[in-house]
């Protein structure tokens, strides 16, 4: 926000020097140019006068050393011609031969004043030429042609723009560190805000944004921090509430199942079907208990990498599963299923070896589970772009077109599975794990029949994972 804010705001600093600067230049320019040629007007002015006497005494004495002196003293030539066009004196070494002088001397003898047009330049170069015509009105008795140089003017002129585009620089200068201030003033208080909120939203420890900048900020960072207040009391006794939960349930049920183990050596044969059935509600309650736990680490795990900088986490999926594989498949084996693991190259995928087994217990667990006996599970990592997959593929009867979107929210289990025991949290701890690294589950049919999951990852850095640097393994 800081640099869109500061881009606006010197974008309209840069439009107001150019505003102020731009027409400073060119103002500068055309009074210099005006001044050259007011300078040459008035020698022009000068020269007609003594040819115009020359021309009434017929003595052209002190003209030509006017006009030779002048030419030595400035470097420009001048040349004077009578009424019919004979040169009366030239210096400096222009010609009234010359095509462009006798052009000028043709208009000054039809009493035209001939200056020079455009406004110079810094790089301007080169000699302009003037013209005038000697007496006055009608009686016009000859011309007077002065090339005047231009480097001097052009070399003031630049002199002139160079202190203007200083001047203009050191303006630009002072509105960006005004500029840097004053965003700084207004968007700091908004970063700080920013990381209380993803720290609240992560379920972190609450951290009071400073109170700083506009009094709207400061108003703003005084409510947020009353509120994450409240907030922050309320999820910490909520997870109280699940750990002191949890705890405390367990005891009592510790209890209960020896109570029960001790009474199975005295009960009927009669009641034995009723003990099953109490031992078998007890195993699910203490799985529920595990699951809530859980999830709620795998949630406040996810929070934290969401807000917090994390050292890249890396691991070789293709031998995370394979090893999660061999664990699982006595499971399968005893259930009737099939477990195998399709080879291929290495994949690196952007977790921990801990965060992807977690993942492969689940997901293997409810395919073996619900693939049912004589199904066939099989895994698979590849890449996907600039993600790695790890999939989990079965061919038992897998979910309805209505049930797909249902398989990772919580409690829920699909209506021909009630039969299985289970909490129906297992996929959304999985996606919890897999969020906090950036990535989600995906749920599709196989084909023909069955279920395909697949975990899509950010694939790791190979330069970094073979560096070695930043890479939790």
């Amino acid at each position: 926000m800081r640099t869109r804010v500061l881009t606006v705001v010197l974008a309209f600093a840069v439009l107001a020097v150019a505003g102020f600067a731009v027409p400073l230049l060119g103002v500068t320019a055309t009074q210099r140019t005006e001044q050259l040629v007011a300078a040459r007007t008035g020698d022009l002015d000068r020269f007609a006068g003594l040819a115009a006497q020359a021309a009434e005494s017929g003595d052209t004495g002190a003209l030509t050393a006017e006009v030779r002196r002048y030419a030595e003293l400035y470097g420009e030539a001048v040349v004077v011609v009578d009424a019919r066009r004979a040169p009366v004196v030239q210096a400096g070494g222009l010609h009234a031969s010359d095509p462009v002088v006798a052009r000028l001397v043709d208009a000054a003898l039809r009493n035209q004043r001939v200056s020079p047009g455009g406004t110079l330049r810094p790089w301007s170069r080169g000699d302009r030429l003037l013209a005038r015509p000697v007496g006055t009105g009608t009686r016009v008795s000859g011309a007077v042609v002065l090339r005047a140089s231009v480097r001097a003017a052009a070399d003031d002129i630049a002199l002139r723009w160079a202190l203007v585009l200083a001047g203009a620089g050191l303006f630009a200068v002072a509105c960006v560190l005004l500029a840097r201030a004053a965003t700084r003033w207004v968007v700091r208080p908004l970063h700080h805000l920013d990381r209380a909120v993803g720290a609240l939203a992560a379920g972190l420890p609450a951290e009071h944004a400073r109170a700083g900048g506009p009094p709207e900020l400061r108003q703003l960072a005084t409510g947020f921090n009353r509120m994450a207040d409240a907030v922050t009391t309320a999820l910490e006794q909520q997870r109280r509430l699940v750990a002191d939960t949890s705890h405390q349930l367990r005891n009592p049920l510790a209890a209960l199942r020896l109570r029960i183990d001790s009474l199975q050596l005295r009960l009927p044969d009669s009641a034995t079907r009723t003990y099953t059935g109490v031992t078998g509600e007890l195993e699910r309650m203490e799985h529920l208990l595990d699951d809530l736990l859980a999830l709620a680490n795998a949630e406040h795990r996810a929070g934290e990498l969401a807000v917090t900088d994390a050292p890249e986490a890396c691991c070789d999926a293709t031998g995370v599963a394979e090893a999660q594989v061999q664990l699982w498949r006595p499971v399968a084996e005893h259930a009737g299923v099939r477990l195998d693991h399709l080879p291929g190259a290495v994949i690196r995928m952007a977790c921990t070896e801990g965060e992807l087994a977690q993942v492969a217990d689940i997901l293997l667990d409810n395919a073996i589970k619900y693939a049912g006996s004589g199904a066939r599970v099989g895994t698979r990592c590849f890449s996907e772009g600039p993600h790695a997959v790890f999939e989990v593929r079965d061919d038992g009867p897998g979910l309805g077109t209505a049930e797909l979107p249902q398989a990772g929210t919580r409690f829920w289990r699909s209506e021909r599975h009630r039969d299985v025991r289970g909490s129906g949290l297992g996929l959304a701890i999985a996606e919890q794990l897999v969020a906090g690294r950036g990535g989600h589950v995906e749920f599709a049919s196989a084909e023909p029949h069955g279920l395909r999951v697949r975990v899509v990852l950010p694939r790791a850095d190979e330069e970094t994972t073979s560096a070695g640097k930043g890479c939790t393994p």
